[in-house]
Parts: C-alpha cells; structure tokens; sequence
C-alpha cells in the first residue's frame, strides 16, 4: 500500500499543505491559505516601519483550508486517508508567540485582541533592536559563551530580544503571558493538544534562543537577570530540553483529527524553522548550499558532527541537529531580498515582470550603478538591523529597470559575502542549490546570482520546498524511513534547468564586488573608509563593459 505524509509550511502570509508519496516524493496534493489579517497577513504600524506581527486567530482558520484542499486534489489523485503515516510542520522563525499557562496565545482572549504586543512578533519585526543591543552587550561584559555559535552577536529577529522588547513596552500583555512558544512549536502543540507541553524544537532554540547543550540548554537565570529580571522569570517557563525534527512531538489528537479528516494519533514530527525545512527539502548535504529565496534569504548547510566547524563571526547559527539530526546546522541570511525588489517596483509603478524583461537586456556594469542591500537591516554578516539601503552611481540618465537590476545585484553581493565569510572559517561550498519565490519566478536574478558567485545553481524539484521537507520528518517519525539522509534519497529531486555562469558578466561582477566590499565595509563597520574613488570606478567599468548580453538562458 502507497504511504503517504503531510507537510506543513506556515510561511510569512499563507499555510501550505503538501501531501507527499514516501517513496518518490511524488505530490499528490497542496492546499494554500492566506491569512485573514493585516497586509497580506501582516500586522503593521504606520508610526513605525520596525513593526510586522500576525494574528495567531488567523492559522487555526488557513491550516484547516489548507489540508482540506490538500486532502481533496490528493484524494482525486488516488489518495486516502489510511495511507497518511505522519506529519511535520514548519513554520517562520524566529516568531514567537505570548501564550497562556494552557499554550493558548494572548491575543485570543480579552482584552487583548487588537493589542499588537500580544500578537506573533514575526521574523522581520526588528522593533527589539536596543534589547538585542543591550543581550549582546551583557553576553560580552560577562564573558558568556551564548553568542559563540549565533555570530558573535544577538539578533533583534529573535525570542529573548522580542520578549523583553514586550515587557518594557506592553507590560500588561507580559504580565499575563505564561511563556513563549516559536510558532514552529505552537503549531505542533495545536495538532497535539499538548500545549505548553509540546516537545521544543532544537533548530528554533538553537538558532534563535541562545539554546546549546554544552552550556545546559538556554541561558542561565543568573545572566537574564542581569539583562532584566522579567527575562528571568521568564526563564523558569521555558522548556529545558529541545529536540531535533525527527523525534515525534506527540499524537494527533481526536478533536483535530475529526476537524481535517484525518485519522487520529498518528504522529506528529517536532517542529523546525521554514528555511530549514526547505534545505532538506532541496537536499542539502555537506558541502551543498541551499539558498532559501524569497522575501528575504535564508542560507543553509550542514558538517558531519566530527568536523571542527569554529564559531563563524557574523553568521546566524551553528547548531548540532538543527537542520539533519547527527549534522551540524549553518544558517546566514539576508533580511530583505524579494521584499527589496516588490519595493522598487511599488515605488516605481510597474510590475516586476516588465522591470525584468527591460533589466534583462542589459549588461553586468552597464548601468554604472552599485547599491547595498540592507534596506531591511543586514543580518549577516553584519547582523545590524539599522543598517538602510543605499544607491550609487545614479545620472539624470538612470532607468527604474536599470535601478532594479542594480538592486538585484545587490542581493547577490551580499550572498556572496556570506558565502565568503563561511569559507574564510574553513567550511567549503562546492555547490548552491536554490528554491523559493525567486527561484521559481526570476530567471533574471538567478541567472545574475550566477553570475556573481561564479558558480552553477541548480534548482530544487519542488516549487513547496519547506512543505516538503516538512514532509520528511513526517515520513520518519511515521517509521517509513529510518532516518532523513535515507528520506531525502526517495523524496529529494531537482529540476533540468541549471544556471550557468556567464564568463563575460563574471569577470564583470568581479570588480564590482570589490566595490560592493568597500561600500559594505565603509558603511557597515567603524573606522574611516575612503570611498572617493568609487563613483570613478564605476564609472570605468560601464565604460569598459563587455558587449556580450547576458540575458537569462
């Protein structure tokens, strides 16, 4: 009998449900619901561009459309219900919800359902920026080793930084919030009905809580007391133990079981961040990059557990299982990639389609134009989340698709910083594997991405990369397969299409990025950096160009 497991990807605006054949990867059916609230689900505030939350009375409502519509395509396809073995889920991280002694979050309960510190504080939320500050701060006055495997500095992305952010400024909603739970847990805890109970997920803990087994989990008591008694306190709820995505959280549960049409106490995976899931959806492997690209990016790999990999300064995360269990997880990442190109193309009024067909005729350097990135903050390797974007080289003659190829670049620059960074410590990317939004939609950018990293980028099989690899843990903890290497053999496929690098537009992009180093450098780090001669510079190499077009192929 064919076995079958679900995945779960609840993303920045919508939930996704895939339904999986354990033996080839096969999708039989997928279901995409959108939240209800906010701009495209996001919660924001006009008096500061800092702020984007979610409302959690939004995804018991989008994970019911999504799996009914999954089940139904799929069930037209041959599939029942008996035939489901196990489920996985994850979600966006770090997004971390206040919730109640019985796991149920704040903001579904009076007063608090239009008060936005009770909300899911979602990953680009950077209001926290002064508490993030003020952890890395104390962590380094101490000497504590919490910020040796996150970079060497605290993110305002994440868990601790977003709650006491919430206590300083909203202590009522503190006050009657029990714990925190990342929503890659709130979401088994649903499923389960295990609530506060729910087993922790290593890969949100690790990555974002400052959560490692050699120092005894999360940080001491001792330490958040110094940052702030409330985070203390706060400490005392938490879980102490976090585990990887291959250990099952709990059982379905009866009434959730009945609700989506699925058979009750099968098992339900711990969960894991969205990014991560989509690495092992798209298969990564040592050595092998799976660059995430959508709104923003998420890069990921992994080591065997006996290579020395040194704490990498910059880079979001180093942590033991959080990606492949027995491997050692690597993320980094960009706060802004497809945001930054929705961006210009709102600004400017036309639709991206038709900035990109412009901007694909021209040629790397053509535009004498160079821009920075960060018009979200930097997150590696900088991790700055006051950093802003910034454009050089415009003329009375600049084009919006001229400006919008540049922004690209920009994107592409920075990945190949992080790529740079990773191997000066010693870990080697000898292939990228690309999914996401941008993977599947612009030839244009992974064509210069290309371009600029001077390598090969293949494409991942699934267009539902993190469902998929939601759906691997499911098909473990459903004892179809004994572990996720041997998962990811049957159910990980990629796409004919490879981007190849463009030797012309390469030999291009080299001086650029050295360009793109001194803008990086002079406006992200301390010290006097003279950048008198890069407006000349570019201004040779639009001169100098190839005449070679490099459009996408």
């Amino acid at each position: 009998m064919p076995q079958y497991a679900l995945g779960l990807d609840f993303g920045t605006s919508s939930v996704r449900a895939l339904i999986v054949d354990c033996s080839d990867g096969r999708e039989a059916g997928t279901g995409i619901a959108h939240y209800a609230s906010g701009e495209d689900g996001i919660l924001l505030d006009a008096t500061d561009h800092n702020l984007a939350r979610q409302n959690p009375a939004d995804f018991p409502g989008a994970l019911l459309a999504a799996i009914r519509d999954a089940n139904q395509q799929a069930s037209a396809n041959g599939f029942r219900g008996d035939q489901l073995v196990g489920i996985g889920t994850d979600a966006t991280g770090s997004t971390p919800i206040p919730v109640d002694m019985e796991g149920m979050p704040v903001a579904m309960r009076e007063p608090f359902k239009q008060n936005l510190a009770a909300m899911a504080w979602l990953w680009k939320d950077h209001t926290s920026h002064k508490e993030a500050a003020e952890i890395a701060e104390k962590a380094r006055a101490q000497d504590k080793p919490y910020l040796a495997q996150c970079g060497g500095t605290y993110s305002s992305e994440w868990l601790w930084s977003k709650a006491l952010r919430c206590a300083r400024t909203a202590p009522e909603v503190f006050a009657a919030t029990h714990t925190w739970m990342e929503l890659c847990d709130f979401i088994p805890s649903r499923l389960t009905q295990l609530g506060v109970n729910v087993p922790r997920s290593i890969c949100a803990a690790g990555h974002k809580g400052m959560y490692a087994e050699e120092w005894g989990g999360l940080p001491d008591k001792e330490f958040l007391n110094s940052v702030d008694p409330a985070l203390g306190g706060l400490r005392e709820r938490m879980s102490e133990k976090a585990y990887p995505s291959d250990r099952i959280a709990g059982p379905l549960s009866e009434e959730r079981a009945q609700s989506f049409g699925l058979k009750a106490g099968m098992p339900v995976a711990v969960g894991i961040l969205d990014a991560h899931a989509g690495a092992v959806g798209s298969g990564v492997a040592p050595g092998r990059m799976v660059k995430i690209l959508g709104t923003s990016t998420c890069d990921i790999l992994v080591a065997p557990v006996e290579v020395d990999v040194p704490d990498i300064p910059g880079v979001a995360g180093i942590v033991p299982g959080s990606v492949i269990p027995g491997m050692i997880g690597i993320e980094a990442g960009q706060s802004a990639v497809g945001d930054i190109f929705a961006w210009w193309a709102r600004v400017c009024g036309r639709s991206q389609e038709s900035l990109s067909e412009e901007a694909a005729g021209l040629r790397a350097g053509e535009s004498g134009l160079l821009a920075l990135d960060w018009n979200n903050g930097n997150r590696n390797v900088l991790t700055d989340p006051l950093l802003t974007g910034l454009l050089v080289g415009q003329t009375l003659h600049t084009s919006a698709a001229e400006i919008y190829r540049a922004l690209i670049e920009a994107t592409a620059f920075g990945a190949r910083k992080i790529i740079r960074r990773i191997e000066e410590h010693g870990v080697p990317v000898s292939e990228i594997v690309a999914c996401g939004g941008i993977a599947d939609k612009s030839p244009l950018a992974m064509q210069i991405y290309a371009d600029v990293l001077n390598m090969p980028i293949r494409l991942s099989r699934s267009s539902q990369a993190a469902a998929l690899g939601a759906a691997i843990f499911g098909a473990v903890v459903g004892g179809v397969f004994a572990d996720v290497v041997s998962a990811q053999a049957a159910m990980v496929g990629f796409r004919d299409l490879e981007y190849r690098p463009h030797p012309s537009s390469a030999s291009v992009y080299q001086p650029l990025f050295s360009l793109y180093e001194d803008v990086h450098d002079g406006f992200g780090l301390p010290g006097v950096q003279d950048s008198s001669t890069i407006m000349k510079e570019l201004i040779r190499i639009k001169v100098g160009r190839n005449d070679e077009p490099v459009a996408p192929r």
